[in-house]
């Protein structure tokens, strides 16, 4: 079974204690619609949420030259897929996070940090150990 290539992203929100299930659905719904407006099935869809205290989560208010400070609704947002995407579809995809991040739950752009991580399809087990693209 071959799966289409331009697939296949884990996404991991890293935010500070205590948020609503609300914010936290708001902030992955917005991430996902970015995806698959850039192509990834709708089904296509695995997420982790990772909520730390503030000790455990530490961050520049201000870096590197934001407009507005970064408070305690800062999101941290980690996009593992597989490699081939262009900086054309990233900066597609960034923009569709922003503008459903502004919608919902409302978040200032300035406290929106995404990271895009790339790995080759080797690296990917989707169950049973089996390697499918290899």
């Amino acid at each position: 079974m071959q799966i289409e290539r331009k697939y296949m992203p884990l996404v991991t929100l890293t935010i500070r204690k205590a948020k609503t299930v609300e914010f936290k659905s708001a902030v992955l719904d917005a991430v996902h619609h970015a995806l698959a407006t850039s192509g990834v099935p709708q089904t296509d869809r695995f997420q982790r949420v990772l909520e730390l205290d503030a000790e455990d989560f530490r961050f520049d208010p201000g870096y590197p030259d934001l407009t507005s400070q970064r408070t305690d609704d800062f999101v941290l947002i980690e996009i593992l897929l597989s490699v081939g995407r262009s900086v054309k579809v990233k900066k597609k995809i960034l923009e569709e996070i922003m503008t459903g991040l502004a919608h919902a739950p409302g978040l200032d752009p300035e406290n929106v940090m995404v990271c895009f991580k790339e790995t080759s399809w080797e690296n990917w087990s989707f169950g049973g150990g089996r390697l499918i693209h290899v």
